[in-house]
C-alpha cells in the first residue's frame, strides 16, 4: 500500500475528518496528503506545514529545550515534543511524530464534531504503517 492510500483510509476512518498528511519536520514540505476540502489550496498545505514544523522544532521550541537541558544537565533526558493536539474554533488537528522517523510527522485535521479519542485511536494505530515512508 502507497502512503497516500493510507492517508486516505485515516481520513476515511475517522467521522468528520477532513485531511491527513505526513510533513518532513526539517523542511515543512508535505511527503505524502489526502483530503476533502477543496479550498485545502496548496498555499494553505504549505501554511499548516510550516506551523507543524514552528510547534515541533521552531526557534522558541527549542530555545525550550536548550533551557531544560541547562537545567538538567543534559538534552537527552529532557527529549522532545511527540504529540501536539491544537484545536480552533471549527477544527481539531492531531499531531504526532512517527516511532523511527522522529523528523516526519502525521497531521489528522478533523471538524470539530469529530470524536477526539476516535482520531487519536486511528492516528496512533496508523504510525507503524506509515513510518516506512519516512525518511
Amino acid at each position: 500500500m502507497e502512503l497516500n492510500s493510507i492517508l486516505k483510509n485515516i481520513v476515511n476512518d475517522v467521522e468528520g475528518a477532513l485531511g491527513c498528511g505526513v510533513v518532513d519536520l526539517h523542511t515543512g514540505m508535505l511527503l505524502g496528503l489526502h483530503h476533502t476540502v477543496p479550498y485545502f489550496t496548496q498555499s494553505y498545505l504549505d501554511a499548516v506545514g510550516a506551523a507543524a514544523v514552528s510547534l515541533f522544532r521552531g526557534q522558541n521550541i527549542n530555545n525550550v529545550y536548550k533551557l531544560l537541558a541547562s537545567h538538567a544537565g543534559d538534552e537527552e533526558h529532557i527529549g522532545r515534543m511527540r504529540e501536539i493536539q491544537t484545536t480552533s474554533t471549527h477544527t481539531y488537528h492531531f499531531m504526532a511524530t512517527i516511532p523511527g522517523s522522529p523528523d516526519a510527522l502525521l497531521v489528522l485535521i478533523t471538524g470539530k464534531k469529530a470524536n477526539i479519542g476516535m482520531g487519536w485511536s486511528v492516528v496512533r494505530k496508523t504510525l507503524a504503517d506509515v513510518a516506512p515512508f519516512c525518511p
